[in-house]
């Protein structure tokens, strides 16, 4: 993973994030009648604190996206591992920039 650093705030660094959560079927049929499904995404939104939070289908499996600050990359298990765990889902992450953050970087390529 690049680790590319977009934000400073209160003294330390943030990487802003993507992150897709792509859950199997079988798995996710499971959640939603116990009703895990909703609970571990409520539990991420509230320890993250997403900027965004969407949901949809991708390549036929329950799909959500997240955009978050993560603090360092000691961050990635304690998000990653409820979905692993709870879910059975691939999680990918991605450091991703705003506007603001593409015209900074261009700015700085001469």
């Amino acid at each position: 993973m690049v680790v590319v650093l977009l934000e400073r705030v209160h003294g330390g660094l943030l990487m802003r994030v993507m992150a897709r959560i792509s859950i199997p079927a079988e798995s996710g049929n499971r959640a939603i009648n116990d009703g895990t499904l909703g609970a571990v995404m409520q539990r991420a939104a509230e320890r993250w604190k997403p900027e965004g939070m969407y949901f949809t289908t991708f390549d036929g499996r329950r799909t959500a996206y997240m955009v978050f600050d993560l603090p360092d990359a000691s961050g990635i298990p304690p998000f990653a591992e409820p979905f692993f765990m709870e879910l059975n889902a691939d999680v990918e992450l991605a450091p991703v920039m705003n506007g603001d953050d593409l015209k900074k970087g261009l700015a700085q390529l001469g």
